[in-house]
């Protein structure tokens, strides 16, 4: 048993099962998941009053799991002075992976059940048999357009928890969404059963999010953007077959073993079927390790159509078959050929082909399958290719800046080539030459073969870059060599031109009034028009563009055919029609897998500037002395005069936030989307929409203030979270700290205070010099124990 004692576990690439956490002391425990996890048979006994989440997840490849979890006895916020309390399960913004939840029974935790909306900045999470209930906030919380839901129970009853001794600021056990699907989500859920209970709506979308329920049953109503297809209006709120109902049953229970690992001693299997008329080539590679052929669930052994070599494996698959591969380490790159014919599994579970390639990754070149298996018929130039090569180098350009040029020549036979698949990369046709532009932290990467060594005969690098010889600081003052031919040819827009790319036309006709289209295309299309018409949309990149259409009208849009075919997705809405280049789209054709979905298409939203209907007043008559505030809206901002406020230079606006400074007086803005934070200091009261609010109530990603105060000597610190940290706008900190990573602060104090705003755990407290006070909300710190 593990006794809760405020202790933080960090878990990397390993499986943690069997344990039972008893938390009855009122201490708490972190358990961060920094590596693809396993998490088996655990259970916390006891209400839990700790401070923060149980669970943190920050991981960024591979799959965390999740199975046969029990978090239900409840929670309050004796233990944390913010506003929401302690949370069950939270997905980190640094996060990047697939999270996966099976069999889990979560309860009674003020501050969300799981709290995964930072899924909308990388990876996904997916739920299946789990059970939710009376959570504050939300149960189930995410915004990945990849998350899931299947067969599982969200609800709000009058269970008591036990928590009159802390309060849950707004939110109370009736008072939690069971299912909160933020942008830019377009969450698929299916057969699940969710109860709002009191609270105004049991599936609610935030920001633009949207999510599709497929069967199951909802009471209660929904609230935004929700599709259903055959959904009921009497859930069953029973708990899922097989999910713990108790801490000692989620402990107790036996280690679980996977079929395939049971039967083939294989820790993963991989999974591609083929679900068209026509064969399928795949390509796999693990970071280390082999594969095996496996005959599972009937998949078919092919040694004619399949081949393994060291850690990579390949394969043609007949229509109607499967392959099955068994592996024991993480998938590094998947690569399916027409990716549509076709499921691809990872232990039972959809692929998630967008994520490949991963770091480790040998690029494209060995994928020839009709090589590989030894279809093809060897030539003299093949022969020519068999000869012994000279050895390998690489050439690598890193800018320090935008905007950097660079220019490389080898000598003949070098034969550069590169992994990345970029516009602005380029190399000649005889290989000898390559040249790019780069961003700042950019690195492009040469190999090449050392041909009469030294090959290289030229570098120029334009702007603050440097390059590297296998890995080496490349000497560019020695350059040009006497064999190099010159700067004539360094000319990057030139050699980067896209109008040497094929062009294509995408036009759509409409045959009645009021037709809307949706087009997407791949990056580097560039969709441009010759009409000026405000019923036409492009989007800055070039890659998606839309429009209204009356009876008779078309419009066309010209766009570079990259990676031919360049197009993703059409929608057409009423009764028009599509032509690509003049023939007929084939509408059916799309979406294609690499379509960013439905998310974007409101034409409303497109065509016009965002209505700013909501409107915030900061009212400082009759307050003592001066006030500063900051605030953050999921729209857009701008200054407006009502009640005769007057915005001066005190006040700054920066996109989605704001924040000044007021003395005796008013400020007063417009806004578009909700009111996402508000934070004040000083005694002005703050209204939205004419009903005065409780900041507080405000903003839930940074629940945490820490404050240094200065003792009079200087001295450099650096303070670490393993949330997030930021300054605040109007703070000392804002001018003396900069932050690194979203969860490093970094700065000097000599006197006075400064404050920063986190979410998490401190996780690093250093100072150079001197010993400044240090509180954590309000509960002083001691620097030594981090």
């Amino acid at each position: 048993m593990i006794t809760t004692r405020g202790q933080t576990i960090r878990l990397g690439n390993e499986t943690w099962e069997n344990k039972l956490i008893d938390c009855r002391n009122g201490r708490g425990i972190t358990i961060v998941v920094e590596g693809a996890a396993t998490i088996r048979n655990v259970g916390l006994k006891g209400l839990f009053r700790g401070g923060s989440f149980i669970f943190s997840i920050t991981n960024t490849g591979g799959t965390v799991t999740f199975e046969n979890v029990y978090l239900g006895d409840g929670a309050n916020k004796s233990g944390e002075s913010f506003v929401h309390g302690p949370g069950a399960v939270f997905y980190h913004r640094s996060a990047n992976c697939r999270v996966e939840f099976k069999r889990m029974n979560v309860q009674g935790f003020p501050n969300n059940g799981f709290y995964c909306s930072n899924t909308a900045h990388g990876g996904s999470v997916h739920w299946e048999d789990c059970y939710g209930k009376n959570n504050g906030v939300s149960t189930f919380r995410c915004a990945g357009r990849n998350d899931s839901l299947k067969n599982c129970v969200a609800y709000n009853d009058g269970t008591d928890y036990s928590t009159s001794n802390g309060s849950w600021g707004n939110y109370s056990e009736s008072h939690g969404r069971p299912l909160w699907v933020w942008s830019p989500g377009t969450t698929n859920v299916e057969d699940c059963h969710f109860d709002a209970g009191s609270y105004p709506s049991a599936v609610i979308t935030h920001s633009g999010g949207s999510v599709t329920l497929n069967g199951g049953a909802v009471s209660g109503g929904t609230q935004g953007s929700v599709r259903q297809n055959g959904v009921g209006s009497n859930p069953d709120l029973s708990v899922p077959e097989g999910v713990p109902t108790s801490a000692e049953e989620a402990a107790g229970g036996e280690p679980y073993v996977e079929p395939w690992t049971d039967q083939y001693g294989v820790e993963y299997i991989y999974e591609v079927e083929n679900t068209s008329d026509e064969p399928v080539d795949y390509y796999l590679q693990v970071s280390e390790g082999g594969f095996q052929r496996l005959d599972y669930e009937g998949a078919v052994v092919d040694e004619d159509l399949t081949w393994t070599g060291d850690d990579k494996a390949a394969g043609r698959v007949e229509p109607g078959d499967t392959h099955c591969w068994g592996l024991d380490e993480w998938l590094v790159d998947v690569t399916i050929e027409d990716a549509a014919n076709a499921d691809a599994r990872v232990n039972e579970s959809a692929s998630s082909l967008e994520w490949y390639p991963r770091d480790g990754a040998d690029g494209d070149e060995w994928k020839n399958l009709e090589a590989l298996l030894g279809l093809e018929e060897e030539t003299d130039e093949d022969e020519d290719e068999d000869e012994e090569k000279p050895p390998e180098f690489t050439y690598e350009v890193e800018a320090n800046e935008d905007d950097v040029e660079y220019f490389l020549e080898a000598k003949e036979g070098a034969d550069f080539r590169h992994d990345e698949n970029s516009e602005l990369i380029y190399v000649s046709e005889d290989g000898t030459r390559a040249a790019g532009l780069l961003e700042e932290g950019e690195t492009h990467a040469f190999t090449g073969y050392n041909v009469d060594a030294p090959a290289m005969l030229d570098v120029t690098i334009r702007g603050d870059g440097a390059g590297y010889v296998n890995d080496e600081e490349s000497a560019l003052g020695w350059y040009p060599r006497p064999d190099a031919s010159g700067d004539d040819w360094k000319d990057l827009d030139e050699l980067l031109d896209l109008d040497d790319q094929p062009k294509f036309t995408y036009a759509v006709e409409a045959n009645e009034d009021d037709v809307e289209y949706f087009l997407e295309a791949k990056e580097g299309a560039d969709f441009r028009h010759d009409e000026d018409c405000e019923r036409r949309y492009v989007s800055e990149d070039g890659t998606r563009a839309a429009g209204l259409l009356r009876e008779g009208e078309t419009h066309e849009f010209t766009g570079n055919n990259v990676d031919a075919p360049a197009m993703l997705d059409v929608t057409i809405r009423g009764d028009g029609a599509g032509y690509v280049d003049g023939e007929e789209s084939a509408l059916g054709w799309y979406p294609r897998p690499d379509a960013s979905g439905d998310g974007w298409k409101d034409l409303d939203e497109l065509l016009e500037e965002p209505d700013r209907e909501n409107t915030i007043l900061i009212d400082g008559v009759g307050a003592r002395g001066e006030t500063k505030y900051e605030f953050r809206v999921s729209g857009s901002i701008e200054s407006t005069s009502k009640q005769g406020a007057s915005i001066d230079g005190d006040t700054e606006i920066n996109g989605d936030t704001a924040s000044g400074y007021l003395k005796g007086w008013r400020d007063a803005f417009a806004f578009s989307g909700d009111l996402e934070s508000v934070t004040v200091d000083g005694e002005a009261s703050v209204s939205v929409n004419g009903e005065e609010i409780d900041p507080s109530e405000y903003g839930d990603e940074h629940d945490h203030v820490l404050t240094l105060v200065g003792d009079g000597s200087e001295t450099d610190y650096e303070i670490s979270v393993d949330g997030h940290i930021e300054t605040i706008a109007w703070d000392a900190s804002f001018r003396n700290a900069s932050i690194e990573g979203d969860q490093t602060a970094v700065g000097s104090i000599e006197s006075g205070y400064q404050r920063f705003r986190y979410s998490g755990s401190i996780t690093e407290l250093s100072f150079e010099n001197g010993s400044p006070s240090v509180y954590a909300d309000r509960e002083r710190l001691d620097p030594d124990d981090y």
